[in-house]
């Protein structure tokens, strides 16, 4: 079966519409001319039936008025009395006595390849007479096989046309296919399909074309700016390594060596994290996502926050514990909670602020500091990645330009919404919307 399935899924089109169109028009006409063949004897002695009711009906007239009728081309008139025996000076009939009981009681009856009907009509003398009509149906069978037979050869060729007919419509109609696949084989970059005129599956075809293509051009424009992006930040830290183990090579003098060697510490490390940022990015742009839980998120802020480095503003968190349950992966809620905490710290002026806000289907994680806050003109563009609002600034301080794409990326693909505006303590504010794992009792 797998293998037939196979086959005929290796058909063309073409083949795979005129085939089952073929088959259903075959079996249609066979049936049509088996049931017109079995109908057709019927309707051979329906017509005889009626030929000899109208024979009959002008005899028996005249039998009931003391004649003997005379019969018409074709037909045969007998006179019998009730028993079948003939009155009327004829040879005897071939009619048995169920075949008169038949035909007194006005049921036609077929004899030795003949049609009879009857009527019983009284005499002037009060005696009952039988009026019979027969004809004969030699030919007939065999003109009855014949037009089944060719019925049956009807049946075939039709099928034959309908096959033949529905190739040249489906070539005709796959020319359009053939056409727009040519012009897509065309097509110059930046260009789409011209979509058909006809309001048809065709033009809906291309017009879903066009979108794949320009969801294409778009995300390999973001690859090649991501791409071009990416090899600049690292060309930066790599060059700056490699000037300071110059310097360092051509001086050896111990404490410059030393001081050398925590600047190429501190480029290393700066190189480290904007590489974590790239896989991070890149792994989330693969569609990876690990398996969601319910995280309590008030928990692991405060975890976050004592993760800071010594020398850190303060950061007040605030919230009810086992409240606020996210619907995430636990390092889904550490890498959000990190960035957020780090490009407050290098922005604050002495205190941050982490408010956990949990709602009856989201619930909230709001970061605030009391830095220079975030202008309004750059709040559209600052969870792009690479995207900085103060480069020179955010060189000096260690950042990459892929924190905040990467909280944007691991809030969105989990459904969640994230934003920034301006903190009431004058800075900025950051709040994360996540989707809420429900009301989670804690002991």
């Amino acid at each position: 079966m797998s293998s037939l399935r196979r086959w005929w899924e290796r058909r063309s089109m073409q083949f795979r519409i005129t085939a089952p169109a073929a088959a259903v028009t075959l079996a249609f006409l066979l049936g049509l001319a088996v049931v017109a063949g079995r109908g057709l004897g019927p309707l051979r002695d329906s017509s005889v039936d009626t030929e000899l009711s109208e024979a009959l009906a002008p005899a028996a007239a005249t039998v009931s008025v003391g004649q003997l009728p005379v019969p018409p081309d074709g037909v045969v008139l007998r006179v019998l009395d009730t028993a079948g025996a003939p009155v009327d000076g004829g040879p005897a009939t071939p009619l048995g006595p169920g075949d008169v009981r038949a035909l007194k009681a006005g049921q036609p009856v077929t004899v030795e390849r003949m049609r009879w009907l009857g009527s019983v009509v009284t005499a002037p003398d009060g005696q009952l007479r039988l009026v019979a009509a027969g004809t004969g149906l030699v030919g007939q069978r065999a003109a009855v096989h014949k037009a089944a037979t060719w019925l049956l050869w009807a049946a075939g060729i039709g099928a034959v046309l309908a096959a033949i007919a529905t190739w040249l419509v489906v070539r005709f109609a796959l020319r359009r296919v053939s056409r727009l696949r040519r012009t897509v084989r065309a097509l110059p970059p930046g260009q789409r399909v011209p979509l058909p005129e006809a309001d048809d599956e065709l033009r809906a075809l291309a017009a879903d074309f066009n979108a794949l293509l320009a969801r294409q051009e778009e995300a390999a424009q973001r690859l090649r700016r991501f791409t071009g992006d990416a090899a600049h930040e690292l060309r930066s830290p790599v060059a700056s390594i490699r000037v300071q183990a110059e310097v360092a090579v051509a001086n050896p003098d111990p404490e410059l060596a030393q001081e050398t060697l925590a600047d190429v510490l501190a480029e290393a490390e700066r190189l480290s994290a904007l590489l974590d940022g790239l896989l991070t990015l890149a792994r989330s742009d693969a569609g990876e996502l690990p398996p969601a839980e319910a995280v309590e998120l008030l928990t692991e802020a405060r975890a976050a926050a004592d993760r800071l480095p010594p020398g850190s503003p303060a950061v007040r968190v605030t919230g009810v514990v086992g409240q606020a349950w996210a619907h995430a992966a636990h390092s889904e809620v550490e890498l959000v909670l990190n960035n957020l905490l780090r490009n407050a710290c290098r922005y604050a002026s002495s205190q941050i602020v982490v408010s956990v806000l949990p709602g009856h289907s989201t619930v909230r994680l709001v970061v605030d500091d009391d830095g220079p806050g975030i202008p309004p003109e750059h709040r559209d563009r600052v969870f792009d990645r690479f995207y900085r609002v103060g480069d020179d600034r955010a060189r000096t301080s260690g950042g990459t330009g892929l924190g905040l794409a990467m909280v944007a990326e691991t809030v969105r693909r989990r459904g969640g919404r994230v934003s920034v505006g301006e903190s009431p303590e004058g800075g900025a504010r950051f709040q994360i919307v996540w989707r809420s794992a429900g009301n989670v009792s804690t002991s």
